[in-house]
């Protein structure tokens, strides 16, 4: 279990929710990778929460926390109840969906278009506050379709704010909600950091995190001076190993970071643990695939992942035996000082 850095804020450093990525085997490699990261699980629709298995939406292992839930809906008292079982459950903070633009979503009434509402989302905020001692936050963007005025965000912000939400993660990105298909809407609209930042300085009082286009740990350095911290997202599974390297470049650790190797077979023992509790190897070796990203083999690597580890019958010999084909071609990296 991972508790923040002194001295700096939780969100300093966060990987973001991803539908069908941040699951809680990605969190555990994550968390090999960087003990002061701020994870997140994968949006979890409150009627699934409420209404399906919960377990299954809110299982996770000590050793990823601090891990926050997000949740997607628009019903305050729904949301209440689902905050309740978030908490229960063990997670850090419960974090409201505002930002995504998929059509399923929006079309359930949450996501991205809830920012024509923001009195809705206020009394959302308020009722899981209500309910809750960890923090209620909210991930956003900067604005949708034709309201996206700088004037209607900070409208926005301000009442959010004081219904409890003190921390705003921001795409900085508007989100076209008919037109462009949820991979267009984070590559399309352009990016208005400068947005963000103006924001953090209207709104000093708020934690302000950054999120949208950062696709390295250098770059989120550039952002942390500005705004209270960086939310990094796809970056971070498709190229996982830049998260080893988190918790001396953003939070000044001198800690020795771990090469791939190392991180390969700490991962090894949870695979191993988790199959001998029921577990299939190919959802613990889903967040494996670009491990070695860049390295010399990693074509081979992922191609015996995909054909030899997502059978029901297959075993942990099978993740094991993936390693000869980088382990032919790479020399492990020296540990960084």
């Amino acid at each position: 279990m991972s508790t923040a850095k002194p001295g700096f804020s939780p969100w300093r450093f966060c990987v973001a929710p991803m539908m069908q990525y941040t699951d809680r085997h990605f969190r555990y490699l994550a968390r090999i990778m960087s003990v002061h990261a701020r994870l997140y699980t994968e949006m979890v629709a409150c009627g699934a929460l409420l209404h399906g298995d919960s377990d299954r939406f809110l299982k996770h292992a000590d050793f990823e926390l601090p891990v926050a839930l997000q949740i997607g809906g628009s019903d305050p008292h729904e949301l209440a109840r689902a905050a309740i079982l978030g908490q229960q459950a063990g997670f850090c903070e419960i974090n409201l969906n505002v930002g995504c633009p998929s059509a399923r979503v929006n079309a359930g009434q949450f996501g991205a278009s809830l920012m024509a509402n923001p009195n809705l989302v206020a009394d959302c905020v308020s009722a899981m506050h209500a309910v809750v001692d960890v923090p209620v936050t909210v991930k956003t963007r900067i604005g949708i379709d034709n309201h996206d005025s700088y004037t209607e965000l900070a409208t926005f912000v301000e009442t959010i704010a004081a219904a409890g939400a003190s921390v705003i993660i921001v795409h900085a990105r508007k989100a076209w909600l008919e037109g462009l298909s949820p991979r267009e809407n984070r590559e399309i609209p352009p990016l208005r950091y400068d947005i963000v930042r103006q924001l953090k300085w209207d709104f000093p009082h708020l934690t302000i995190v950054i999120n949208g286009g950062i696709e390295s740990i250098e770059q989120a350095s550039q952002h942390v001076d500005t705004v209270d911290g960086v939310m990094l997202g796809r970056a971070s599974y498709l190229t996982p190993y830049v998260l080893s390297t988190v918790d001396r470049d953003i939070f000044g650790s001198t800690k020795q970071r771990l090469n791939r190797f190392e991180i390969f077979q700490r991962y090894m023992e949870y695979a191993q643990r988790e199959i001998e509790s029921g577990t299939y190897l190919r959802h613990l070796a889903k967040p494996l695939h670009y491990l070695f990203h860049g390295q010399p083999g990693a074509r081979q690597w992922r191609r015996h992942l995909s054909e030899h580890c997502t059978a029901s019958s297959a075993g942990i010999e099978a993740l094991a035996t993936a390693l000869r084909w980088v382990e032919r071609a790479v020399t492990p990296e020296p540990m960084a000082i």
